[in-house]
């Protein structure tokens, strides 16, 4: 924690406690939550920065396409579209936002929404002449307008809510008690081989109730890089000088996991928008060689001058352990209805 943030902790006090006046008046009923005759599923965090909310909403939408039809919805973070959009063939990453825009490339038989307003969206996706049996919501934790039905805490391995501060000390958005909403909590980006051991730390330090569900996870890279045209073996590029893209929270370890030593890494802000000076300076540090970059920011870039020697690499959320018991509970909530 640097010092500008040390010293901006009596905001983070005043912070902290606006957040729980708002959520205390939520759990009262003082301040209106809407709820919706069909299963709504949240996912989101307590903190600010990548904790694995796309990889896991593509597991949900795995675990449930093939049964039910199921609704995206997310903000559409910096995206340059207002209201309410549901996905067709002219949306684009500019219109949606780059995490919808990917889910709608990866999952055709999806809706996929993007409304700031949360009971908006949820209220138009229903008044459409197709309408979702299950609507996930993507970071929507902290959005109590709309109540649902089963919501899923994720906190990474290496930043755990449980050892953070609030806003602007630290990352998180609400005390860490808002944890006691979920109805799963789940440990992302761990390390593959995390010991039981380990884990049983982690259990008791997050302080989870009985009835609250924990799991861990890590982050599986693909064994292929995608372009528009071909698909390639990583270990067929392991020895080869390439350039390694990023505009993510978090990119240490998808650069680790290609890095040999003969490559370049260019790390641009989370949702970065790539101008053409950004483009120009890009290929030019490529020198045609290929460049490697992850599935979010493909989306940006895929139709750019750089598509030639662009390729991405996809992620998975997996689970350590349980993960049979993480799909009964989710298929359980939905079986169940509201």
């Amino acid at each position: 924690m640097n010092v500008l943030r040390k010293l901006l902790f009596p905001f983070a006090i005043l912070y902290g406690l606006i957040t729980t006046i708002r959520n205390f008046l939520f759990d009262k009923g003082i301040l209106k939550s809407t709820s919706f005759d069909l299963p709504v599923i949240a996912v989101g965090n307590l903190s600010v920065g990548g904790t694995g909310k796309t990889p896991q909403i593509e597991y949900l939408i795995r675990l449930l396409a093939d049964t039910y039809k199921i609704a995206t919805l997310s903000r559409g973070y910096k995206r340059q579209s207002e209201g309410f959009v549901l996905a067709d063939a002219t949306s684009n990453a500019a219109v949606l936002g780059d995490e919808p825009f990917q889910f709608f490339q990866k999952f055709p038989n999806v809706q996929v929404a993007v409304d700031a307003n949360r009971t908006n969206g949820v209220t138009q996706l229903l008044s459409q002449t197709t309408k979702p049996e299950v609507i996930l919501l993507d970071d929507a934790y902290q959005h109590r307008k709309v109540k649902a039905g089963f919501y899923i805490l994720l906190t990474a391995f290496d930043d755990l809510y449980a050892d953070d501060f609030m806003l602007p000390t630290g990352n998180l958005r609400e005390s860490r008690s808002g944890a006691n909403r979920a109805n799963i909590v789940i440990v992302t980006k761990c390390p593959k081989d995390l010991s039981v051991e380990k884990q049983n730390e982690i259990q008791v330090k997050l302080k989870l109730a009985d009835s609250q569900q924990l799991y861990f996870t890590f982050i599986a890279y693909d064994d292929f890089i995608y372009s528009k045209e071909e698909k390639i073996a990583v270990k067929e590029i392991e020895g080869e000088p390439k350039l390694l893209l990023a505009g993510i929270a978090k990119p240490t370890s998808f650069f680790n996991y290609l890095k040999n030593g003969k490559e370049e890494c260019l790390t641009f802000p989370d949702h970065h928008h790539f101008s053409e000076s950004d483009l120009e300076m890009i290929q030019n540090k490529a020198q045609g060689k290929k460049i490697i970059t992850t599935e979010k920011d493909y989306v940006r870039l895929k139709d750019s001058k750089l598509v030639s020697q662009l390729y991405y690499l996809p992620i998975k959320s997996t689970f350590i352990s349980k993960h049979q018991n993480f799909d009964a509970a989710i298929l359980a909530y939905v079986k169940g209805g509201v």
